[in-house]
């Protein structure tokens, strides 16, 4: 694994990250590593505030959402396939219906809960050779890119919980902030 994840209670994971131009340092290895270590941490997502690089970046492959979710139709399953590359990423839009989907995140391991979010979104961005697009995006992947893009605005999904849910997983939360808990890949935790 080439990066350890951030643990939760980490200070970068509370800054609102800065755009990048295309000439940031070994941009197209910072990529692979990161999907490297996302694949081996077995995350569908990873932004760059998790590896400790405050920057717009965050990279996704959903491709196991059709695997697990037999409900999903040709269209959403095409939608989910293969590697995608958000950079300086902006949501345009949120639109329609909020709906609850249990999320986990890789920062904060062994916490799964429900998060309602708008079901469509429009997004600008570039793509990993600095091409720039807008796109309409509902369902499953829309949902993973929220995530994401909560990262770089310096969210983290439990911050979308009732003050009652976020009460009643604060030992958790101080547990993972600590280093009190158990994963099968490298996290930083933060500095007492």
């Amino acid at each position: 694994m080439k990066f350890p994840i951030l643990a939760y209670g980490h200070p970068t994971l509370r800054k609102v990250a800065k755009n990048i131009t295309p000439e940031y340092p070994e941009l197209q290895s910072l990529i692979d590593d990161m999907f490297e270590s996302m694949y081996e941490s077995n995350g569908v997502g990873l932004a760059a505030p998790q590896i400790g690089k405050s920057i717009r970046l965050f990279v996704i492959d959903a491709s196991s959402f059709t695997e697990i979710d037999d409900n999903l139709s040709d269209e959403e399953k095409k939608q989910l396939q293969g590697k995608k590359v958000f950079i300086n990423a902006k949501i345009l839009e949120e639109t329609g219906n909020e709906w609850a989907f249990n999320e986990g995140c890789l920062s904060i391991p062994g916490i799964n809960e429900d998060v309602e979010r708008p079901k469509k979104i429009k997004i600008e961005y570039y793509d990993r050779n600095f091409n720039k697009h807008i796109e309409e995006i509902d369902g499953i992947l829309a949902r993973v890119i929220q995530h994401e893009y909560d990262h770089l605005e310096g969210i983290l999904f439990t911050d979308h919980l009732s003050s009652f849910k976020k009460r009643l997983l604060k030992r958790k939360l101080e547990n993972i902030s600590k280093g009190k808990v158990n994963v099968d890949y490298r996290m930083k935790f933060p500095k007492k």
